[in-house]
C-alpha cells in the first residue's frame, strides 16, 4: 500500500487542464505522489487536442489510460489543485489546497494549448520538488 500523498486535480469537466495535469503528474512525479483527477461534472472523452498534443510531445495516451471522473470517485486525497475553472469547487478534505489559475484552451489553437500544457508541466514539477521529503 502506497504511503505517497495523493494529489486530485480538479476542473469542472475534468476533459482537459485536470487531465494533463493527472497525465503529467503520473509522467514527471509518481517517485513523490499519486496523481488524480476528477470533475463536478464529466465529458464522454478527453478534450481530443489535449489528447493529442500530450500523446505527440511526451508518449503518453490519456484516452488509453485516463477517463472523465466526477469528485465522488476519488479517493481521499490530501492535495487538492484547482485549475481556474470560476466556479465554487465542492470542498474536498484535504491538507492543501491551491488554485493554478489556467486559462481552458478548448477550441483554440495549438499554440493555446502547448500554453497551458508547458504551464501545468512547470508547476507539477515545482509541486513534486516542493512535495519531495527531505533526505
Amino acid at each position: 500500500m502506497s504511503t505517497k500523498p495523493k494529489v486530485a486535480f480538479i476542473c469542472v469537466h475534468n476533459s482537459c487542464r485536470s487531465q494533463i495535469a493527472e497525465a503529467l503528474g503520473r509522467l514527471l512525479a509518481a517517485d513523490t505522489f499519486e496523481s488524480y483527477s476528477a470533475g463536478t461534472e464529466t465529458k464522454p472523452a478527453i478534450n481530443p487536442d489535449a489528447v493529442r498534443l500530450v500523446k505527440a510531445r511526451y508518449g503518453v495516451d490519456m484516452a488509453a489510460t485516463q477517463r472523465s471522473k466526477l469528485l465522488s470517485e476519488l479517493p481521499p486525497v490530501d492535495v487538492v489543485i484547482t485549475m481556474g475553472c470560476n466556479v465554487q469547487c465542492p470542498m474536498l478534505p484535504c491538507t492543501r489546497r491551491e488554485d493554478w489559475g489556467l486559462p481552458d484552451p478548448t477550441g483554440q489553437d495549438d499554440g493555446a494549448f502547448n500554453a497551458v500544457i508547458d504551464e501545468i508541466e512547470r508547476r507539477v514539477c515545482l509541486l513534486r520538488e516542493e512535495m519531495r521529503p527531505a533526505d
